[in-house]
C-alpha cells in the first residue's frame, strides 16, 4: 500500500474499530425491532394527508446507472412522487403464467411526521415498467411487516402484521386473483411480529400450501410460531410450537415440498445463532406437521440491529432459497446473511452457505461482496433469490464507495454454480443517503425482496432519490414476459409480433391483460382495427359490444393507453378504439 492510499484509508479503518467495538458491547434497545418501546406497534396517531399530488407535478424519474431504471412504485395518478410521506420494507410478487402482471407491497407512512403505518402496494401490468398505486389495504388501520408471495397458478398472497391497541398482535393474508389490482377480505393467519411466508409451487400434495412463521416477541400465540393453510389461503391452521423458533428470517420450499425455515435463535434471542429448520411432512395436510431437523449454520459472523446505516432496524435477515432447476444441483439449500464477520475487522459483510444434503451439513461461509477487506464498508440488507435455472442472485446496500458511510448504492452479484464463484459485484444505483426521511423511526426498513427468472430478477427496494424515503421497482438484466426464458428482445428479433413498438410482445400484453384479443389470435384487438366480437351474447355485433369495451378499458392506469398522443388516457382515447373496430370478419 503507498502511503497516499494508506492516509486515504485511515478513517474508514477507525470508523470501523469504532463500529466493532460498539457491536461487541450489545446494540441499543431501539435495535431489538425498530419502533421506540422494541416492538412494531402504533408510537403516533395516524396523520392524515394526501397521498395524491396536484395534477401537473413533475414525474418521478430515479437516476440512473448505466441500462437499469428504478422505477418508483409509490406515486400519485400523474406518476409523480407524492412529497412527504414515506414507504420502506417492499416485497413483491410476480405471476408465473403472465410475468408482466407483479405487485408490490410495502409500509406506507402517509406522512413522515407519524410512524403510523398502513398496508400500502402497487401493481404494473408491462413488467415493472409503471405502476398503479391505488392506496392501502385498510385506510387508517395499523398495519406493518409486509410480505407477498405467490402460488403457481398466479394467485397473490400478502401476508400484514396488525396490531389492535398496541397489545393484540396478529397477521392476516390478503388474497388477489386478478395480479394484485384488487384483494379479497383478509383471513386470520394468527401470527405475530417479524412473520415470513412461504407458497408451495411444485407439482406435489403440498402445491397451493401456504407457511407462515413469526418472532416470539410480539405474537398472537407464546412459543406457538408456526402454521399453515391447506387450502390456499382461505383459512389457517392453529400454529403450533415451533422448533427453537427462528427469529428475523425467511422460508422456503424444497423440490419435493420441504418446508425450510432460517432465522436466528429468538427465545432468547441470540444474533450469533443462525437456525435452519425442516419439516419434511408439512406438505401432507393430513398429517401434523412436525420439524424433523433442526441444526446450527455456521455464517461467519453475527446479525446485526440498530448499528450504522440503519440505527434502529435489522441490518439484513436470514434469507433461505433452493434450486429446483432438476439439473445437477437440485434441492441444494443455499442461505445467505449480512453479518458482522467473526475475527474479521469490517463492519458487515454478506456471507453464503450451501447445504446438498437436504440441510444437515453446510459449507464454510463464504463472501459474496467482493470489495477490500478493512475499508470499514457495510454491505448490508442482503437479499437472495435462485431462478428456476438454478442461478442464484444477491443483491444488497453497500456503502464501499462512501468511507463516511452517508450513502448507499444497490449492489448485484450472482452465481451459476451454486456459489462456489460469484460474478464481479455491480452497482445498479447512484449512491442515496440513507438516512434521510425517517418517519419517525430511525430506519429504512428490516428488508428488500427480489424473484428471479431464468433471464434476470425483479428488484423491490428502498431508497431516497427524492429526499425521502420510497420504494422502487428495479429490473436486473431483460424481460422475460412469458417466461420462456428467452429474453424479449430476442423473441421480438426471432420474430414476435409487436404491433404497437413497445417493445413488449403482444401476447404478453393479451395474457397480462392490458390489452383486449376478442378473436383469440394472440395479436391485439386495437393493433388489428378491425374485430369485436359478440361481447354482450346478444347474439350480433352493435353497440351493446362498444359498451363492452368502454367497460373494459377504463382509465385504470395500463388497461387503456394513451392512443390520441395527447399524454394522458382519458374519453377521446375509447373514441379512438371505437373508430377502429368493426365487426369480426
Amino acid at each position: 500500500m503507498n502511503e497516499r492510499n494508506g492516509l486515504a484509508i485511515l478513517p474508514a479503518m477507525l470508523a470501523a474499530m469504532l463500529i466493532m467495538a460498539a457491536a461487541v458491547t450489545g446494540t441499543s434497545a431501539l435495535a431489538q425491532t425498530g419502533d421506540r418501546d422494541g416492538v412494531e406497534r402504533p408510537d403516533d396517531p395516524y396523520v392524515h394527508a394526501p397521498r395524491r399530488a396536484p395534477v401537473g407535478t413533475p414525474r418521478s424519474v430515479a437516476p440512473t446507472l448505466g441500462p437499469m431504471q428504478p422505477v418508483q412504485a409509490n406515486i400519485d395518478f400523474t406518476g409523480a412522487n407524492i412529497n412527504g410521506d414515506a414507504a420502506n420494507e417492499p416485497s413483491l410478487a410476480v405471476d408465473p403464467t403472465a410475468p408482466n402482471r407483479i405487485a408490490i407491497g410495502w409500509r406506507q407512512f402517509d406522512s413522515i411526521f407519524s410512524n403510523f403505518r398502513q398496508a400500502g402496494w402497487a401493481y404494473s401490468r408491462d413488467g415493472g415498467r409503471t405502476w398503479v398505486f391505488p392506496g392501502v389495504l385498510e385506510n387508517e388501520v395499523f398495519r406493518s411487516d409486509p410480505v407477498l408471495d405467490f402460488d403457481a397458478s398466479g394467485t397473490f398472497f400478502y401476508n400484514s402484521l396488525h396490531v389492535n391497541d398496541s397489545t393484540e398482535f396478529s397477521c392476516q393474508v390478503f388474497r388477489s386473483d386478478d395480479g394484485g389490482i384488487s384483494w379479497e377480505a383478509p383471513v386470520n393467519a394468527f401470527g405475530g411480529d417479524k412473520a415470513w411466508m412461504a407458497v408451495d409451487r411444485t407439482n406435489g400434495i403440498g402445491a397451493g400450501h401456504v407457511y407462515t412463521a413469526w418472532s416470539a416477541a410480539a405474537a398472537c400465540c407464546g412459543l406457538a410460531t408456526w402454521n399453515r393453510s391447506v387450502d390456499g389461503g382461505a383459512s389457517f391452521e392453529f400454529p403450533i410450537n415451533f422448533v427453537e423458533a427462528p427469529r428475523f428470517g425467511t422460508m422456503a420450499v424444497g423440490p419435493d415440498g420441504e418446508q425450510y425455515t432460517v432465522g436466528v435463535q429468538s427465545v432468547p434471542l441470540d444474533l450469533d445463532r443462525f437456525l435452519f429448520v425442516r419439516s419434511s411432512n408439512a406438505r401432507d395436510a393430513m398429517q401434523t406437521p412436525t420439524f424433523d431437523l433442526t441444526v446450527d449454520v455456521d455464517m461467519g459472523g453475527r446479525m446485526v440491529l440498530g448499528d450504522g446505516p440503519n440505527p434502529s432496524g435489522l441490518l439484513g435477515q436470514a434469507d433461505v432459497g433452493v434450486d429446483r432447476s432438476g439439473g445437477p444441483r437440485d434441492g441444494f439449500i443455499y442461505m445467505i446473511a449480512s453479518v458482522a464477520r467473526t475475527g474479521v475487522f469490517d463492519p458487515m459483510d454478506v456471507m453464503f452457505v450451501r447445504s446438498e444434503d437436504g440441510g444437515a451439513t453446510w459449507s464454510t461461509p463464504t463472501r459474496v461482496n467482493d470489495d477490500v477487506v478493512f475499508n470499514g464498508a457495510w454491505q448490508w440488507f442482503g437479499t437472495m433469490s435462485v431462478a428456476p435455472n438454478g442461478r442464484i442472485d444477491v443483491v444488497w446496500n453497500d456503502t464501499r464507495a462512501d468511507p463516511t458511510v452517508i450513502t448507499s448504492q444497490l449492489y448485484h452479484a450472482s452465481s451459476s454454480d451454486g456459489g462456489l464463484t460469484w460474478s464481479t459485484n455491480t452497482a445498479l444505483t447512484v449512491p442515496f443517503n440513507h438516512s434521510v426521511g425517517y418517519p419517525q423511526q430511525q430506519k429504512l426498513g428490516d428488508y428488500y425482496d427480489m424473484v428471479s427468472d431464468d433471464v434476470g430478477a425483479h428488484v423491490a427496494f428502498a431508497a431516497t432519490f427524492n429526499g425521502e424515503q420510497d420504494v422502487y421497482y428495479l429490473r436486473i438484466g431483460d424481460y422475460d414476459c412469458n417466461g420462456n426464458g428467452i429474453a424479449d428482445t430476442d423473441d421480438l428479433a426471432a420474430g414476435a409480433p409487436d404491433c404497437n413498438d413497445n417493445d413488449i410482445p403482444d401476447s404478453c400484453e393479451v395474457a397480462a391483460g392490458t390489452t383486449l384479443d376478442a378473436d383469440g389470435n394472440g395479436i391485439p384487438d386495437i393493433c388489428e382495427g378491425a374485430c369485436i366480437g359478440d361481447l354482450d351474447g346478444s347474439g350480433d355485433v352493435g353497440f351493446g359490444d362498444i359498451l363492452q369495451v368502454i367497460a373494459a378499458w377504463g382509465p385504470c392506469g395500463g388497461c387503456l393507453r394513451d392512443l390520441n398522443g395527447n399524454g394522458i388516457v382519458d374519453f377521446a382515447d375509447i373514441l379512438v378504439v371505437i373508430s377502429n373496430w368493426g365487426p369480426c370478419a
